[in-house]
């Protein structure tokens, strides 16, 4: 079990991650990732591009940080993308006020879904005060902040513009090509990995809640009456559901069921999305989440963006011991100290959202055209304004309110059965002789139609994914009657796949040895630490501590005598040790780096090496 501070402190010591810019006093809510973490990270997108990209066969775009206002007026961030600022009037502080509920009050997990208004009620109720300096907050207002930063692009005063607060909008911005790369069927989904930026009021919990992150996104485009996931393949995967009834509920639970029969039941009333909970379920637990410290829950209403129709998070917890506690109402048989739940990943359906709004402010055709198996003779209904009497009418907006007209007759022919026709711009109503606007319904043979997709978004957070993994991992044992910490990562994963030791450095042949071995174990297109300092205990508690799997050891004993040389293969969470001649390194590290072959196999198979191993 390790806590934050333990987690932090060895993230720190081994170069995993680090508060950025500590040289000038550091800047809150920014990290670097250092050697080990760099690494750790990378494996993880390469394990995630792996799944989401090319197993589910999508593609994957690199679009800019920085886009244009319009964008984001578009997407509804500039009017939406809020959280709740309160401020001390003492000292200046700011403080995200739905997080001062849920750290003061037990039973509130998600304040962000009560609203401002109950949110300042419960401050006063609680005689809140702010964390920094203690003054009450009881009289102070709560307010809507909007997390976008603003930028300028260009010199000067530029074109106003915003770091984007998710990589989504650089795949809906894109659609009009994008759809043309996919020959324009649906569905297809597109995959983006990079930075996300959002000017967090209170960054905290180390990388977890940050200014500048890294997502892994997938949006599927579909067509909602057509095109079905492939849950049969999901279908039998069993998850851990925390849905919004159960979270309203007094005595409410966590739902241990299958994807199928929460599907079946319309506990996840989307199949899409159940299918990417399915597919992502298996992922976490490939790459070495601890699923008895994660769950799926479902966003309750208020807490719900703009933009989504339903949601459901990826859900870890973190700071606790690995023992299951897995009933939300606290009833195990041998309760155990919890750890915090923190978001590592989201599960929207977003709708016809996006792609609606980009097209209404665009110049761009959001849509996809649907070809009918064969051609249909419709009714559709037409107008043909007569300019002639709208100009004068309506000045400069002639040309918006016939556009406006264009519009309701496709939407509502109904409209122009009277001798008045209302049309709404900019919230202004505009009224119209329905001669003037020339309503006809015609018959026409078309070959299909175009569709405005749906859009299913998975969208992982891979930072908080990163120390999910380390918090997972952290494990102590007692090796040799000595106290060892050990990172359990999935090799996979891990940062490095194997480290090469020779015993002692002042022996030439050893050192020799060694460097063969560490040169065609790189050959081979593995990541390999090469160390000769320090006592092989030292360097041994500090490969496990990054996670290594394995180590070779090239000692005396190896090189002694007329037979083959021999080396010693170290595993990690074992401590095991075996002896196996030096040619066969690479190929037996190969399959049990591929998970071809365990280290319990190789133990029958080779010399054992006396280790004194208790785990506590």
């Amino acid at each position: 079990m390790a806590s934050q501070q333990d987690l932090t402190e060895l993230a720190k010591r081994r170069g995993f991650f680090f508060g950025a810019n500590e040289a000038y006093g550091g800047t809150a809510g920014f990290y670097t990732f250092g050697p080990e973490g760099a690494a750790l990270k990378r494996n993880v997108e390469s394990a995630w591009r792996e799944q989401f990209t090319h197993r589910l066969g999508n593609e994957e775009i690199e679009a800019p940080t920085v886009m244009p206002e319009p964008v984001f007026e578009a997407s509804g961030h500039l009017d939406g993308f809020d959280d709740m600022l309160i401020e001390c009037a003492e000292c200046g502080e700011s403080h995200r006020a739905d997080h001062l509920i849920e750290d003061a009050v037990a039973d509130i997990e998600d304040a962000e879904a009560l609203g401002v208004d109950t949110v300042e009620e419960l401050i006063g109720d609680h005689d809140l005060a702010c964390p920094t300096c203690g003054t009450a907050l009881a009289d102070e207002p709560v307010e809507d902040f909007n997390l976008m930063f603003e930028t300028s692009i260009g010199p000067g005063a530029g074109q106003p513009g915003y770091l984007r607060p998710e990589t989504a909008q650089g795949i809906f911005v894109e659609f009009p090509r994008l759809k043309e790369y996919a020959r324009g069927q649906l569905p297809f989904g597109v995959t983006q990995i990079g930075p996300a930026y959002r000017n967090e009021i209170s960054p905290r919990r180390g990388i977890v809640r940050v200014r500048e992150f890294t997502q892994a996104e997938l949006e599927q485009f579909i067509d909602p009456e057509e095109d079905e996931p492939p849950l049969d393949d999901v279908a039998d995967v069993e998850v851990t559901l925390y849905p919004a009834t159960e979270q309203n509920a007094d005595d409410g639970d966590y739902i241990e069921t299958t994807i199928g029969e929460a599907v079946e039941e319309e506990i996840i009333t989307s199949p899409w999305v159940a299918y990417f909970l399915g597919v992502a379920q298996g992922w976490y637990e490939a790459v070495g989440v601890d699923m008895d410290r994660f769950r799926f829950r479902q966003h309750l209403a208020g807490e719900r963006a703009h933009y989504a129709a339903d949601c459901w998070d990826a859900e870890s917890e973190v700071g606790a011991a690995g023992t299951a506690a897995r009933s939300a109402s606290g009833d195990d048989e041998e309760p155990r100290a919890e750890g915090n739940w923190i978001e590592i990943a989201g599960f929207a359906y977003r709708g016809d959202y996006d792609l609606q709004k980009h097209g209404e402010h665009s110049e761009d055709r959001f849509t996809v055209f649907k070809r009918y198996d064969e051609d249909r003779t419709v009714e559709r209904a037409t107008v043909d304004p007569d300019m002639a009497a709208l100009g004068p009418a309506f000045g400069g907006a002639a040309g918006d309110v016939a556009d406006a007209l264009e519009t309701l007759a496709e939407e509502e022919p109904d409209a122009f059965d009277g001798d008045e026709v209302a049309v709404e711009i900019d919230g202004e109503e505009h009224t119209v002789d329905t001669d003037v606007a020339n309503f006809a319904i015609e018959e026409r043979t078309e070959a299909g139609k175009h569709i405005t997709p749906h859009v299913v978004e998975p969208s992982f957070g891979v930072g908080r994914t990163v120390y999910t993994l380390l918090d997972h991992a952290y494990s102590e044992d007692t090796v040799d009657a000595e106290p060892r910490t050990y990172l359990s990562l999935d090799p996979e994963i891990a940062p490095t796949d194997v480290a090469v030791f020779p015993l002692v450095s002042n022996e030439g042949e050893l050192l020799a040895v060694a460097d063969e071995v560490a040169d065609a174990l790189r050959d081979a297109g593995l990541a390999v630490t090469y160390d000769e300092s320090g006592s092989i205990g030292r360097r041994y508690r500090r490969q496990d501590e990054v996670g290594t799997p394995f180590c070779v050891t090239v000692d005396q004993d190896g090189l002694e005598g007329d037979s083959e040389t021999t080396v010693t293969l170290r595993e990690r969470d074992s401590a095991a040790q075996i002896r196996l001649p030096v040619d066969e390194v690479v190929g037996e590290l190969e399959e049990l780096l591929a998970g071809e072959r365990a280290f319990a196999d190789l133990r029958e198979t080779y010399r054992a090496v006396d280790t004194d191993v208790t785990t506590t």
